[in-house]
């Protein structure tokens, strides 16, 4: 589809079937596109744990994709789940995703914003836009432990 999808993104406490719906298909997709063992990505009571604050994406009525953001305890955030839904594909929602969570993790003050991700043709539309934003690879961060799989990326706020 070829138009300028306009994006409006809200806090989501992850109640609604849409949003629920979407973080099941993301957290099947990181099990198919993954090592057994290798998925970090939160599930819904992970998602709700209070360091952690959820966004939609919505076009009009559609949810069009979700994001996160954990807060560090060594004043980073770590970006989390991000998933743009298959009907809204190459729309600039997980822009408007993006920035609206680097801006968050502005205002509250973090002074990086990092994620964990995977390897193979699965991630590459995703690491394209990190990549494009401003993030760089980096060392592996807070618990997690580098592999031929993971890879980090950073973004200094």
């Amino acid at each position: 589809m070829n138009r300028t999808t306009q994006i409006q993104v809200i806090r989501d406490d992850l109640s609604g079937e849409a949003a629920r719906a979407l973080l099941r298909l993301h957290l099947q997709s990181m099990h198919e596109s993954s090592p057994p063992g290798h998925v970090f990505a939160l599930d819904l009571s992970g998602l709700r744990a209070p360091n952690v604050s959820v966004w939609s994406a919505w076009d009009g009525a559609a949810l069009a994709g979700i994001a996160a953001l954990k807060e560090l305890d060594d004043g980073t955030g770590e970006l989390k789940s991000m998933r743009t839904h298959p009907d809204h594909l190459r729309q600039g929602v997980a822009t408007a995703l993006l920035e609206h969570i680097i801006d968050e993790a502005r205002r509250r003050g973090l002074r990086r914003l990092s994620l964990e991700t995977g390897s193979g043709l699965a991630f590459e539309p995703a690491l394209a836009l990190y990549r494009k934003r401003g993030f760089s690879d980096g060392e592996a961060f807070a618990d997690y432990r580098k592999s031929d799989f993971n890879q980090f990326l950073h973004l200094n706020l």
